[in-house]
């Protein structure tokens, strides 16, 4: 017979939550949202997509990197990282006492609570940390949770974005573009 879920280890029960929360990413529409079809009508260079391998945050303050960076963290199931990473930037700009409580804790349920649909990778310590911050929200409430996830996304997903199949294909598209753009100019010269 069943015995419930306190006879699993530990592991699986860990596992399940995993894909529980997955399951809920995929079933619902994120609050978070980036299209690269609303970007503009200028088109990626390769200039750009160069640039982004100087540093992330070069990345970060691309349209076009944050758009192909934030698709590459859907593809591997860890776009919770840059949405609590810009809902932290979003929330120390609130100026009114009031929003910044109903925003904390939106943000804390959101992500930080061992229950929130798109938990965040953070260390217990920092947990607590936060947690207790919570008992009075300022614009600061957040920081440390959002240099631990920001280090995550610079140390382990960034070098992987810098060498997936995704990262490739965006530097090919804008060689061609390249390509592309200049043979009119060439054609003229000649």
């Amino acid at each position: 017979m069943c015995k419930g879920l306190a006879s699993l280890p530990a592991s699986c029960l860990e596992r399940a939550k995993e894909l529980k929360a997955r399951l809920r990413i995929l079933l619902q529409k994120p609050n978070w949202t980036l299209s690269c079809s609303k970007i503009g009508k200028n088109k990626l260079t390769l200039e750009e997509c160069l640039k982004w391998k100087e540093s992330f945050e070069k990345l970060l303050s691309s349209k076009y990197g944050l758009c192909a960076f934030t698709a590459f963290l859907v593809s591997e199931f860890s776009e919770e990282n840059i949405a609590f990473y810009f809902a932290c930037e979003d929330y120390r700009r609130i100026k009114c006492p009031a929003r910044l409580l109903t925003k904390a804790q939106k943000i804390y349920s959101e992500f930080i609570s061992s229950e929130a649909p798109r938990e965040i990778n953070i260390d217990h310590e920092t947990r607590d940390i936060t947690k207790a911050n919570m008992q009075d929200p300022s614009p600061s409430c957040f920081d440390q949770a959002q240099h631990r996830i920001y280090m995550l996304m610079a140390k382990d997903c960034y070098p992987r974005f810098l060498h997936s199949p995704a990262y490739r294909d965006l530097l090919c598209q804008a060689k061609t573009s390249t390509k592309a753009t200049n043979l009119p100019q060439l054609e003229k010269k000649v």
